[in-house]
């Protein structure tokens, strides 16, 4: 892969990050899409300030977002480089004021996750890395710091990243599977970030999601030494006729 701007990525999502913080502080309506999931100004406005500047910085590549027009998947076949964007991830969070809410932003390679940027606007902070390129995370104007998954220590409770708006029946079964663990709860990709830097050692999913949820979040923890597969150990799928993802473990 020939590494893009990374610098200027990590730029467009905080400026995204920026946007959406600003129109928290307004009386914003929420409206229903097609699927009965929320959207605000917040999420659209996000939308158009990123698909613009990767447009800009990235004119040959192409990108995927969830709140641009959905390109019909025998042209996203002929693709082998694009953009999976998230503008703002935790729309329900977002909503709640709870602060627990990311701008995501992933560079696919031969439908794998290459890069991933992701954005905690109330944190100031900025995620990025991918398979050979590392983990770092950014706080504020700081400069890069690695960050690296971690495994539980013998004897030492597993912890679990757990959805907080998105409760999951399947979640208890499979937590009967595993040692003695609790629960960290947390919304959006956040809780990819914090397999990345290692404050929880494992995210289990069965719950649907979408594609642009989970693409930046994988490059991060990949980057930062991880995985993420489907349950049952596969390569996890992108760019499918349905962008809809089925179960997965993302783990240190």
């Amino acid at each position: 892969m020939k590494n893009p701007d990374i610098p200027a990525l990590c730029d467009l999502a905080r400026r995204a990050g920026q946007e959406i913080l600003r129109i928290a502080e307004t009386p914003f309506t929420v409206d229903s899409k097609s699927d009965d999931s929320p959207v605000t100004i917040a999420d659209k406005t996000a939308d158009a300030l990123i698909r613009q500047g990767l447009a800009a910085l990235f004119p040959n590549i192409p990108i995927l977002s969830e709140e641009s027009a959905q390109t019909a998947h025998d042209i996203r076949t002929t693709w082998t480089r694009f953009w999976l964007v998230d503008p703002l991830d935790g729309t329900k969070e977002f909503i709640k004021k709870n602060g627990e809410f990311t701008v995501n932003i992933a560079l696919m390679e031969k439908n794998s996750p290459a890069l991933g940027v992701i954005h905690v606007p109330t944190k100031d902070t900025i995620y990025y890395g991918g398979r050979g390129l590392g983990a770092f995370r950014i706080v504020g104007t700081g400069a890069p710091s690695p960050i690296h998954t971690r495994k539980p220590a013998p004897g030492e409770t597993v912890l679990v990243g757990a959805s907080r708006s998105h409760p999951d029946p399947h979640l208890d079964a499979f937590l009967e599977s595993i040692p003695p663990h609790r629960l960290v709860i947390a919304g959006s990709a956040y809780k990819f970030c914090l397999l990345a830097q290692g404050d929880i050692h494992l995210y289990p999913r069965f719950n649907p999601t979408m594609e642009w949820d989970t693409a930046a979040g994988q490059a991060l923890v990949e980057g930062a030494g991880g995985t993420l597969t489907t349950p049952d150990g596969d390569p996890f799928p992108y760019n499918k006729p349905s962008l809809v993802n089925g179960p997965f473990l993302a783990r240190a």
